[in-house]
């Protein structure tokens, strides 16, 4: 067999299995996100079978794309089990084709895969998950999103049984929730304006948002100025920080530039850089997986216990994700910077990966 045949069938082989395994997956994830939907709506008269479904569809690409690692191993685990039982792996090992040179074709197809994931597959992922936190909102939570940040600042939006206020502001210190440069625009009902507030500052203090310096404009009316000046709210400091837009709804394009409006704002971005590293780093994630599950793959081979060594290439596959959540857990906290914390976890499979299949390889 020369050296390009073997390489488009393990192509082929790899591709398959990649495709049978996340169909498999997809399909189990759908109904477990559908349960899960359907028992966290139970007793909304609001939450009916189309909305649960169709939150249920538009959660799902997001879903999936944090479980590419682990399809990425079992589709390879997969692939060389087969390999072995057939005694094609045997038959390939025995022609002198080292490890490397057959497990590369599944590497590049891995690594392809979480580039086009990346590039291609995350916008839509985005756009899906934007959507199933709208109606997430509008649904589990019972209101909207209060908080948007654009170029020209940050915009608030609260709402109660009197009417609606709208506020904007410059910058915003998101540790304390502070905003300054401040125009609120307070209105009767949903669209009837009564008032303006311009102030210097302004603070979300036990249900009131404390302004200072502030100018108060009514129609037709000359200006009125405060030193001080509380505007009754509803809204804390949690829920304002938690409105900020989750990574999983920006797709990989637009983040750089989120990433640095928000930090203009005065909020902090460090969730969103991390998501966006960890993005880059997709593609070599899935080729790691690809490396684990050969190393394990050519054990049994020469020392038998097949099933219990590929039941120890996925608990590797666990092992990465229980990395990936104490180094985001550092680098939430400010003690790893946000690209360390991102690569740590794909880099440390590359490295085991790596050692165990020279060990294996060259003794």
């Amino acid at each position: 067999m020369t050296p390009f045949v073997l390489a488009r069938y393990l192509t082929v082989r790899f591709a398959i299995a990649m495709a049978s395994v996340t169909l498999a997956l997809t399909a189990f994830v759908f109904i477990l996100v559908l349960a899960e939907l359907f028992q966290r709506g139970a007793g909304r008269a609001e939450m009916t079978f189309t909305v649960c479904l169709t939150m249920a569809i538009f959660k799902l690409p997001m879903t999936m794309n944090k479980l590419l690692p682990f399809i990425a191993l079992f589709s390879a685990i997969w692939m060389f089990a087969r390999l072995s039982r057939h005694h094609e792996l045997v038959a390939v090992r025995a022609s002198g084709v080292s490890a490397w040179q057959f497990i590369a074709p599944p590497i590049v197809v891995a690594i392809l895969a979480g580039v086009i994931s990346t590039t291609a597959i995350n916008p839509i992922s985005a756009a899906a998950a934007s959507q199933f936190e709208q109606l997430e909102a509008r649904y589990m939570r019972g209101k909207p999103s209060i908080l948007a940040i654009f170029p020209t600042g940050v915009w608030l939006r609260q709402a109660d049984a009197s009417g609606q206020a709208v506020i904007h502001a410059l910058r915003a210190a998101s540790e304390d929730l502070q905003l300054e440069d401040v125009i609120v625009f307070i209105y009767r009902g949903q669209d009837v304006f009564e008032r303006r507030l311009d102030a210097r500052s302004a603070k979300l203090d036990g249900g009131y948002w404390r302004l200072s310096d502030v100018y108060e404009s009514r129609p037709g009316e000359a200006s009125v100025h405060h030193d001080s000046y509380d505007l009754p709210t509803t809204l804390t400091p949690r829920e304002v920080k938690d409105s900020v837009t989750s990574p999983d709804a920006v797709d990989f394009w637009d983040l750089p530039r989120f990433i640095d409006t928000a930090e203009r704002a005065g909020f902090s971005a460090t969730r969103h850089k991390m998501y966006w590293y960890s993005l880059m780093a997709l593609p070599l994630a899935l080729g790691a997986m690809v490396v684990i599950a050969a190393a394990f793959a050519l054990r049994p081979m020469r020392f038998g216990g097949t099933g219990q060594l590929l039941a120890m290439a996925a608990g590797v596959g666990f092992i990465f994700f229980f990395i990936s959540d104490i180094t985001q857990a550092l680098g939430l906290s400010g003690l790893v910077p946000p690209l360390l914390a991102a690569a740590a976890p794909t880099l440390t499979c590359i490295l085991f990966g790596a050692t165990a299949l020279l060990y294996l390889e060259d003794g």
